[in-house]
Order: structure tokens, then C-alpha cells, then sequence
């Protein structure tokens, strides 16, 4: 990967032509999607509250102990048994430091990261993190959704969505420097029924009307299975939590989702693996991009020494497969030999793997101040959520509903697209065999990854 900003002007002009033709089906987006069985009645009544947990997409820290400094990748290697990758690395790797150098640096876009309860010490932890990497600063802005308990670092749940906060504010803001950060902490339990997901949509929605926010990034996700109902065909207590999405295609709002850290399955309501497919929402909704995981092998300067990888290390594999609510989207009708007739996830993907892991730190448990490892897709997301808030400054405007332009720049040859397939790998786990990487469009990689450059032109039409 890797194309110079001398030799991409031609392709611009060629992309944007590409896409035009899909612009009149991308309006289809903003109704939604009819979901299978959505005629099945409501049964009487509140549906049973069956104890449901929401979960971070992070599969957490590696190490438990903060570092004082981060290491290279060969120190990783040959001290931990893992890569280990620093902001600068994925900037390489992705090929963005020619935009950079173009001045498209997210200036004037706004991310809006959405978490529980958030973390206390993150403006500091951004602030160090910044330092450590050269990074100019950023004020992140944070919006307290309703009666944020004060944190307890001995609160194991507080604790691991401080470690997700973490993650998606310092990568998104890493990937797009000078893009505004908001972040939406929600005071929420996740214990009860869908208990959560209704303030988290909520405060999206609210953000959306307000026209606060260009990219929203959810580095979470709940079973589809373990929704009410879902035994008896009844879809409901599911797609009542649309509202955000469908505000946010009313609105031009990118929204994306991390198709989840369990390859092709999933928790259960006692947090255990599902022992068949499954899939999670808000990545398998069609209004959401889904994005998937892959494993980079890098060098210490970012540079590849092998392909990337659909991740599936000792510590995750990258979620995918097909929903069992929604139906395929119209824009998913060229791979419809892939994902039959039900909405197919991811869509794309970013580096999740821990065994590749990223750098962070944090502060906020005063037992563990330091650098830490942390993988999954919920680093895909944010990560992925700063191209998107590139791919707008380019573009002049918001981009919006992204799945019909990735599907259509698909189309055209990597050299134009900027997307570059993926083709080893699958994300079978715990026993449940997944799908294989495959030339085209997979349910392991999605489209497959992308090429910064020249995807932040093609995607902004340029």
C-alpha cells in the first residue's frame, strides 16, 4: 500500500464519476431497512426483562501493570511475545501522512465517541499521550448524559469502559488531530433488559439534532439474541432503538459500529460464547458502517513486512457474519452470493488484533498508571472514525451514510478505490467455525481495508 500524492489526481475524477451513478439509491438509507419477521405481533405486555449486559468490544489490557514508556515493536516482540504499535505506526501504515502534509487533518469535523461512564482523567491521559508522539493537543469536549455516578476505581465495570474510553479518544483523535472530540459518557448500569442502550441512542440523537457531530463511533455491542423477544421472532425491543440511526441518515451523520471481538459468535445473557453463529447490534444494523478487525505486521516504522490479516490470535478474532433481524441492504445486493438475504457485517476494517496491539495511557486507576496494550475492534472503530472525519474535511461536507459509497468504490480497481483486499485469515472461535477471507467481499474483512490516501480522495469524491 502506499500511493503518492503525485500520481493520484487521475483517479479522483474517475472515482467520483464511478459513484455518482449509486447517489440516487443511497436516499433508500434514511427509511431504513424492513428487518426479517417484522410482522410478528407484539406479544402483550412489557416483554420480559431478561438480565442483559452491554459490553465494550475492547478485549481489554494485556498488560495489568502500567509501563512507564512504551516499547517498540521489536521490544514487544522479543519481551511480551506480542506486537505492539504506536499511533505513528498506523499512520504509516495507512498511508495518511501525505494528507497530512496536504493540510486534510480533520480540521473543522467533529467525532462524537459515546461510552459509559467515561473516564476521569482523560484530557490529562490525551494530554501525555499527545506528548509521547508528537501530537498537538486537543481540548476534548465531554457531555455527562445523565447522573454519571462518580468513578470508583475499584468498580471492575467502571474500570473497563474507562480502559474503552481511553482507546477511542486517544486513536480517533490520533488518526484526525484536528478534529473535535466529543465525548458522551452515559450514566448507565447495563443490567436490566436493554437498560443502557436506550440513554446511549438518546444522547446520540441529541447530539444529532443539536448538529454536534460529524462521525459518531460505538465501540460496543449486545447479542441479537439476547434481546426480548428474540426466541419468539419478535424483533421489537431491538428496532425501538433505531431512532438515533435513522435521525442521524436525516442528518448526513456517518455512524459506525465494531462488529465485536468473538469472531462469529457472541455473549450470551450470562456472558458466555454462544455455541453458533451469531451476530450484535448496532453493527449489524444496515443505517451503521460495521468495522471489522484485521492483524498488521509492522515494522518499527510502520512499515508492513506482511499482509494484513483478518485477526484471530489467542486473545480474539474479529466479529462477522450475517443478522438474523435485518435484511440485505440494497447495497449489499452485488455480494448477495456472500451474505443471502440478510444484512452481512463488517462492512470494512481496521487494525483490532492484540497481537498488534495499540499503545495507550491512562491514569485513572492509581494502581495502574501508565502504558498499556489494548486490542479489539473497538480500536478499529475509532480509528476508522478518523479517516471518516479526514474523508469530510476533504470533501468540504459530511459524508453521511457511508455503506453505498464503500460498496460502490468496491467496484472500481484498488488503485482508484484505496481499498485493498484482504484475503487470509477467518474468524472461527471458540469452537464455532467462521468464514474465511476471500478475494472480494467477505464476512471476515468486510470489503477488506483500506489505503488512507487514496480512500480519503476516492471517498471524498476528489
Amino acid at each position: 500500500m502506499g500511493t503518492s500524492p503525485a500520481t493520484a489526481g487521475p483517479r479522483r475524477s474517475a472515482t467520483a464519476r464511478a459513484l455518482a451513478f449509486l447517489a440516487v439509491g443511497a436516499t433508500a438509507l434514511t427509511a431504513g431497512t424492513v428487518t426479517a419477521q417484522s410482522t410478528v405481533a407484539f406479544a402483550a405486555g412489557a416483554p420480559a426483562q431478561a438480565a442483559f449486559k452491554l459490553h465494550p468490544a475492547s478485549q481489554g489490557h494485556i498488560d495489568a501493570v502500567g509501563r512507564t514508556a512504551p516499547l517498540s515493536t521489536s521490544d514487544c516482540v522479543s519481551q511480551i511475545g506480542i506486537h505492539c504499535y504506536s499511533p505513528l505506526q498506523y499512520r504509516a501504515a495507512y498511508d495518511l501522512n501525505p494528507l497530512y502534509q496536504e493540510g486534510i487533518t480533520g480540521k473543522g469535523r467533529t467525532i462524537v465517541i459515546v461510552d459509559s461512564y467515561g473516564s476521569p482523567t482523560i484530557q490529562h491521559d490525551l494530554e501525555t499521550f499527545d506528548k509521547q508522539w508528537g501530537i498537538q493537543d486537543t481540548n476534548v469536549e465531554v457531555v455527562k448524559w445523565g447522573n454519571v455516578p462518580a468513578f470508583d476505581p475499584k468498580n471492575a465495570d467502571q474500570v473497563s469502559w474507562a480502559g474503552e474510553t481511553t482507546l477511542d479518544v486517544e486513536y480517533a483523535h490520533s488518526i484526525a488531530p484536528d478534529a473535535h472530540i466529543v465525548l458522551v459518557e452515559t450514566a448507565v448500569s447495563e443490567t436490566e433488559g436493554v437498560t443502557g442502550l436506550p440513554e446511549m441512542m438518546a444522547a446520540e440523537q441529541s447530539l444529532i439534532k443539536q448538529g454536534k457531530g460529524d462521525v459518531i463511533t460505538q465501540s460496543f455491542g449486545a447479542t441479537e439474541n439476547t434481546f426480548p423477544g428474540f426466541d419468539k421472532g419478535d424483533y421489537k425491543s431491538l428496532t425501538d432503538l433505531r431512532f438515533a440511526f435513522k435521525t442521524a441518515a436525516e442528518h448526513n451523520v456517518t455512524v459506525l459500529a465494531s462488529s465485536g471481538d468473538n469472531g462469529v459468535t457472541d455473549s450470551d445473557l450470562n456472558n458466555n460464547l454462544y455455541p453458533y453463529k451469531v451476530n450484535s447490534w448496532p453493527s449489524s444494523d444496515p443505517l451503521v458502517t460495521s468495522v471489522g478487525g484485521t492483524e498488521l505486521t509492522l515494522d518499527n516504522n510502520g512499515n508492513r513486512t506482511a499482509a494484513d490479516k483478518v485477526w484471530n490470535d489467542a486473545y480474539g478474532a474479529g466479529g462477522g457474519g450475517t443478522s438474523a433481524i435485518f435484511d440485505r441492504p440494497w447495497y449489499q445486493t452485488g455480494v448477495a452470493n456472500v451474505v443471502g438475504d440478510h444484512r452481512g457485517t463488517p462492512d470494512i476494517s481496521m487494525s483490532a488484533a492484540v497481537d498488534g496491539a495499540a499503545w495507550t495511557y491512562d491514569s485513572y486507576d492509581p494502581t495502574a498508571v501508565g502504558w498499556h496494550l489494548t486490542g479489539g475492534t473497538s480500536e478499529a472503530s475509532p480509528l476508522f472514525s478518523g479517516v471518516v472525519a479526514l474523508a469530510d474535511q476533504a470533501a468540504g461536507h459530511r459524508l453521511g451514510q457511508l455503506n453505498w459509497r464503500l460498496y460502490g468504490l468496491s467496484m472500481l480497481p484498488a488503485e482508484w478505490s484505496g481499498i485493498t483486499d484482504v484475503t487470509t485469515g477467518n474468524n472461527s472461535w471458540n469452537n464455532v467455525t467462521g468464514y474465511q477471507a476471500a478475494e472480494g467481499y467477505d464476512l471476515a474483512s468486510g470489503l477488506g481495508t483500506i489505503d488512507g490516501y487514496t480512500f480519503v480522495h476516492a471517498l471524498a469524491g476528489r
